[in-house]
């Protein structure tokens, strides 16, 4: 996985600062899928788009072709031989990853029914079990309902990581590692975020389908 690393601090050396953050990042997400454990990715705005964005890059192939589970292809075909064929020729592998902002009918409901700033952590609390990880994506690092998701999670035995800009902030306290790029100006912390969480995607991807 180092050689994606490296090649990405190539191209963006401000982000150096953050490699220890970025390794053990990796790891806690290869540990969590070794052991058939899930993301869930939180963020507000265009956090949000960035919770979807490393979504679409772990459910299916992102650079390395993810391949299916050992003798699924040839369920599918045995459960039906003309589906079963076009199925196995077209899935590809995935790295099992839920986006918290895109259920709009449960978030809408619970922020009416019950606590608006709630709306992650129910989704934690209901998608979560012990030995997955949350992804929390705040430029400031202290968006309510992205802590209060990182609460739950923690009170789960969920595994925490924190994506910010460059200040102290409240999240820290509730990841097992808190990755904080050097900005603090909004649109500039999303910008040195993308190519974080691509790196943290192409790393794990490397792990499980790169030999």
């Amino acid at each position: 996985m180092t050689e994606v690393l490296e090649e990405m601090l190539q191209r963006y050396p401000v982000l150096e600062c953050c490699r220890e953050q970025i390794v053990k990042a990796a790891e806690i997400l290869v540990e969590s899928y070794g052991r058939d454990g899930k993301l869930l990715t939180a963020g507000n705005g265009g956090s949000a788009a960035d919770a979807e964005h490393i979504v679409g890059e772990m459910m299916k192939t992102f650079r390395i072709q993810k391949t299916l589970p050992e003798g699924y292809a040839e369920a599918l075909f045995a459960t039906d031989p003309e589906m079963g064929s076009v199925l196995r020729s077209h899935l590809q592998g995935a790295l099992p990853a839920i986006a918290l902002d895109g259920h709009i009918s449960l978030s809408t409901a619970y922020m009416n029914d019950c606590e608006p700033l709630l709306c992650f952590a129910q989704q934690v609390n209901g998608y979560g079990r012990p030995g997955d990880v949350l992804l929390g994506i705040s430029t400031s690092g202290n968006s309510r309902n992205v802590l209060y998701a990182a609460v739950a999670a923690r009170a789960r035995g969920m595994k925490v990581i924190g994506l910010t800009g460059g200040r102290d902030n409240r999240l820290e306290k509730f990841s097992d590692v808190c990755i904080k790029v050097p900005e603090t100006e909004t649109y500039k912390v999303q910008e040195l975020h993308l190519p974080v969480y691509h790196c943290l995607c192409l790393m794990v991807e490397k792990h499980f389908y790169g030999k």
